[in-house]
């Protein structure tokens, strides 16, 4: 199944001709007939992103902190002692245990 914004793509010359004329996206939206959600914006946003130079966005679940130092380890540590009391309590005032 083709993506929808791709019948839109071919229009885009000539969006961006109008908007040059001063017309809005709405207006120019009802004049070419594109439905849906400000399909003239989402366009325009999309060939935007296409234009920035980077790094693209990494997927999957980003990796977890790396403790290096020693006081990185006892900052770990302590919060992790924090959470186990926290839990605890909640527990005891739960009736649970």
């Amino acid at each position: 199944m083709a993506r929808q914004y791709q019948r839109k793509q071919h229009l885009l010359n000539q969006i961006n001709e109008m908007l040059a004329t001063g017309m809005t996206q709405q207006e120019i939206a009802d004049e070419l007939g594109l439905t849906g959600y400000r399909p003239v914006h989402e366009l325009l946003k999309r060939e935007r992103k296409k234009k920035i130079p980077g790094v693209p966005k990494p997927k999957g679940r980003p990796r977890m902190r790396q403790l290096t130092t020693k006081e990185d380890y006892e900052r770990e540590i302590a919060k992790l002692q924090m959470e186990n009391k926290l839990l605890r309590d909640f527990l005891q005032s739960m009736e649970r245990k």
